[in-house]
């Protein structure tokens, strides 16, 4: 990458972080205003988590997309494009009237986070390429943006729940968005590179997820022996082969398979996956758990989980950095998801009757503990000895995996959650079982990642030579191949 500096770097980094920000609360903002959106649109129980799959299938579907267009258009070029398909999917989604137009424009935001995210990361590494603890630094402060916005956004949709109405959790990305735009020219041109897209590669992985979560959410409804059921995931697994082998066939395929031979990858990207699929599952119980449950309001759930947002910040840029420059990543990713675990498993145990204090905050702030150590050190290990040319593709598989772990572990807890109980409004204790079952199957995902992690990853080295390595991510390396 040039080593060129550039003088506005820092304020460049503030408007990436800021769409990092924006772009994974976009997966949250929701929470809080589900049960409204569920009563004015006609959403079932099982159905209302559409609302948050329709982003994130779309959104996790078509990252690798996203990164191959980055690479080739130019990031600042993909990233403003991302921007204007955003603000788009936001009006949709905020006119809404009825529950297939609402899943629509949500899922046309996704695509819109499909352009921003991997741009963003490529833009990121070419402003601070040039000194390795400079881009650990920046790395910390835009990694800490992910899930800082995922926990941020149920307290801002509590805001505009309570006091305003729900559509405004998507009308505020309208003024956003092109402020954000007007900001674009802090940020470093690229270049377009002469390749070609493959189209029908993103077309079957998408197609590949989405019925996969599909078939997941309808399964306690059809019956998981259903012929539906296993015809439904029987195509997801086609898609994705066929999307597998046209990697394989492809001259220019969307995603190289010899990526996967770059040392940590594959490791770092099975932690991302179990990662989102015990991180998110959370919040959106716990959610639940405290409107339905306990009897919050809209700003009262929101303001529940502030404490965590508080902690991942304080953690994510300054104590993560600082044990990831003496420890190496695989400690931090390994105790992280066994932390977040800890936490779930304490959740398991909410009553019917329960107190914030007492059954929701300690434990929740233990998995934010969790949370705040493992994802910086996951994201750093996946993208680090990428070279420049493959930096979108990078930032594009590592997304890919935490979005799609996210999809997929959502649908099958809210399957389980509602075959215990959850799906019985105004049965307090069924209500109860139901989501405790989401929290402690979410707990056995994040113990599989901490194991996981410890048996396939190789160590690292610890000190300063490991703080250099790390934060070198990106830099162009002799074994070529990134939250809410």
């Amino acid at each position: 990458m040039s080593t060129t500096v550039n003088p506005r770097r820092w304020w460049a980094l503030l408007v990436l972080a800021a769409a990092q920000f924006m772009v994974i609360m976009d997966t949250s903002i929701i929470g809080v205003a589900l049960p409204e959106m569920q009563e004015d649109l006609g959403f079932s129980q099982g159905g209302l988590q559409w609302v948050f799959n329709a982003y994130v299938i779309a959104f996790g579907g078509l990252l690798l997309l996203g990164g191959r267009l980055s690479d080739l258009l130019g990031a600042r070029r993909v990233f403003t494009g991302g921007w204007v398909v955003l603000i788009a999917g936001s009006v949709v989604a905020a006119a809404a009237q009825t529950a297939w137009v609402e899943v629509v424009g949500r899922a046309v935001q996704g695509v819109g986070g499909a352009l921003i995210a991997p741009a963003s990361m490529t833009l990121l590494m070419m402003l601070f390429s040039h000194d390795p603890r400079e881009l650990g630094k920046a790395m910390a402060l835009y990694g800490a943006a992910a899930p800082a916005g995922g926990t941020a956004g149920v307290f801002l949709g509590g805001v505009f729940t309570e006091w305003m109405s729900w559509p405004w959790v998507f009308i505020i990305y309208v003024p956003i968005g092109v402020a954000t735009l007007l900001a674009t020219g802090l940020l470093p041109a690229v270049e377009r590179r002469r390749g070609s897209v493959d189209v029908l590669g993103a077309t079957a992985v998408t197609a590949g997820l989405a019925l996969a979560v599909f078939a997941v959410v309808r399964a306690p409804e059809v019956g998981w022996s259903a012929a539906e059921t296993i015809l439904e995931l029987a195509g997801a697994a086609v898609l994705l082969i066929a999307f597998l082998l046209l990697q394989r066939s492809l001259g220019a395929p969307l995603m190289p398979l010899g990526v996967w031979r770059t040392p940590g990858l594959a490791a770092s990207n099975v932690a991302m996956t179990l990662l989102g699929a015990a991180w998110i599952p959370m919040w959106y119980f716990l959610n639940l758990y405290l409107q339905q449950v306990l009897g919050y309001g809209s700003f009262a759930s929101g303001a529940a989980l502030l404490p965590m947002t508080g902690l991942l910040m304080v953690f994510m840029t300054t104590i993560t950095a600082k044990l990831l420059g003496r420890l190496g990543a695989k400690p931090l990713i390994v105790g992280g998801l066994a932390a977040l675990a800890a936490g779930l498993l304490w959740l398991s145990a909410v009553e019917p009757t329960g107190t914030f204090l007492v059954d929701v905050l300690p434990a929740s702030l233990v998995a934010a503990l969790g949370m705040s150590l493992a994802y910086i050190p996951a994201m750093m290990s996946a993208i680090s000895g990428v070279p420049q040319e493959q930096a979108g593709l990078a930032s594009g598989i590592v997304n890919t995996t935490y979005q799609v772990g996210s999809a997929l572990g959502l649908a099958a807890l809210t399957a389980l959650a509602t075959s215990q109980g959850a799906g019985e409004l105004g049965n307090l204790p069924a209500l109860t079982d139901g989501f405790s079952a989401a929290f402690l199957a979410a707990a056995a995902i994040a113990a599989a990642g901490a194991l996981l992690t410890l048996l396939l990853m190789r160590g690292s080295k610890s000190g300063a030579a490991s703080q250099d390595e790390t934060a070198s991510a990106g830099h162009p390396e002799p074994e070529s191949a990134r939250v809410s």
